[in-house]
């Protein structure tokens, strides 16, 4: 079986076939992004210049200071030094290689500190364009410049560290030729952008705007509900749980999906509607999260696509005109309403509705045809599970003459055991 990862954007195992990237949960995955120059933005407003390293270096909260990058962290933040120091920041945005200047954040107890990017002196190794223009300031995304195979290489370091450091593995035993060495090639996919088959994004009062080269984060104070400029409908900023960055498509869902999403965006704002969006502080608003979930008719192949509306109550004339646009794309057969009624922002509902269409969607997967609702715990990238599950069925050795019993456990939607069963 091939080598589990750990994510650096989540500190949690990786799904295998979910890029670096992307990833939320176990073994790693995909195919070798193009590489191309990794342009730097020219600032605005230049960054102060930094102050020359001291020995026995400590840094200041508010510090700019000049950065070298030697190596990814969990959560995808860059390790990175002051010259001549050993003193470590993990810095947003910096990847291996890079040489930058950034600002002084946070202090961690005196044993390393954080730090916001503000502008790149040298490019790092293994420089790709990122598609997305939100890339450097989305939550998602934070190693969308880094090409493929570097993310593949960072993984695989990333989880023999752990094994060796954490799991006290014999390192020759690690990556040795035998066959029953512990940590096996990480098996790349075929697609790393349009992979995912659900997305959710957040309605909210703060929107979070691009970062320029200023002395400050530039973004918009949350305003009164009238105030249409401070709503937005998106991710979340990074670290931040009441921020939202504005995003119009999204490379990771498919493309259906960003029809909807494009239509939502065009219509929800309209002040004739009276719809507001969630305020996670004042716990006033309707609106709270969308989630678009995109399966596929099992008989034609053609996509299906789900909405659903996570909303603080049951309202659905307030929805209906949203749902009239959104039915208009022939891939959307489900529009779904759940209604949240407590302050937590999560985007399972205590009640659900079927506002348009049937209440689920199909997909297959090995052979298999899944029923999907719009709480259903599925593996989000369903062209690498299939391959996930294939490696499983191969590892597991099992007699194929239904002798044997397979425990699935914590197993969700129980598509492994499903697989299993058949043999």
């Amino acid at each position: 079986m091939a080598a589990h990862a750990v994510s650096p954007l989540t500190g949690g195992l990786l799904r295998r076939g979910v890029p670096l990237h992307h990833s939320r949960r176990l073994l790693a995955v995909a195919a070798v992004a193009p590489e191309a120059p990794a342009p730097t933005p020219a600032p605005s407003q230049p960054p102060p210049s930094p102050a020359p390293p001291r020995k026995g270096y400590f840094p200041k909260r508010g510090e700019t200071v000049e950065l070298n990058c030697e190596a990814l962290a969990f959560k995808g933040k860059g390790v990175c030094k002051v010259a001549g120091s050993t003193f470590v920041l993990l810095c947003d945005g910096a990847l291996p290689g890079e040489r930058l200047i950034a600002r002084v954040r946070r202090l961690r107890r005196g044993t390393f500190a954080e730090a916001a990017k503000l502008k790149t002196l040298e490019p790092h190794h293994d420089a790709v364009e990122a598609p997305c223009p939100l890339a450097a300031d989305c939550g998602g995304c934070k190693t969308q410049a880094l090409a493929y195979a570097a993310q593949i290489r960072h993984k695989h370091l990333q989880v023999r560290d752990l094994l060796v450091n954490v799991g006290k593995f014999d390192p020759k035993r690690l990556e040795s030729s035998e066959p029953d060495a512990i940590l096996k090639p990480i098996v790349p996919c075929d697609e790393i952008f349009r992979y995912r088959n659900k997305m959710e994004f957040s309605f909210g009062t703060k929107r979070w705007m691009q970062r320029g080269w200023k002395e400050k984060e530039e973004e918009v104070v949350e305003e009164e509900a009238n105030e249409v400029d401070g709503y937005a409908l998106g991710l979340h900023a990074p670290g931040f749980f009441d921020k939202v960055l504005h995003v119009e498509k999204c490379f990771l869902q498919s493309e259906s999906a960003d029809k909807v999403l494009a239509v939502v965006q065009e219509t929800w704002m309209d002040p004739s509607l009276g719809l507001t969006p969630n305020d996670v502080h004042k716990h006033v608003g309707f609106l709270k999260h969308l989630m678009i979930r995109t399966g596929r008719n099992v008989r034609t192949g053609t996509p299906e696509v789900m909405v659903n509306f996570v909303t603080a109550c049951y309202k659905p004339d307030l929805l209906m005109p949203l749902v009239d646009n959104i039915t208009k794309i022939p891939e959307v057969v489900s529009v779904i309403n759940n209604v949240n009624t407590s302050v937590g922002n999560t985007s399972v509902g205590e009640q659900e509705y079927t506002l348009y269409g049937k209440p689920n969607i199909t997909e297959m997967l090995r052979g298999l045809t899944f029923q999907i609702s719009a709480n259903s715990f599925f593996q989000t990238n369903t062209k690498q599970a299939d391959v996930l599950y294939e490696l499983i069925e191969d590892s597991a050795g099992l007699k194929g003459d239904g002798s044997e019993i397979v425990l699935d456990l914590f197993c969700g939607t129980g598509t492994i055991g499903l697989t299993l069963a058949r043999r």
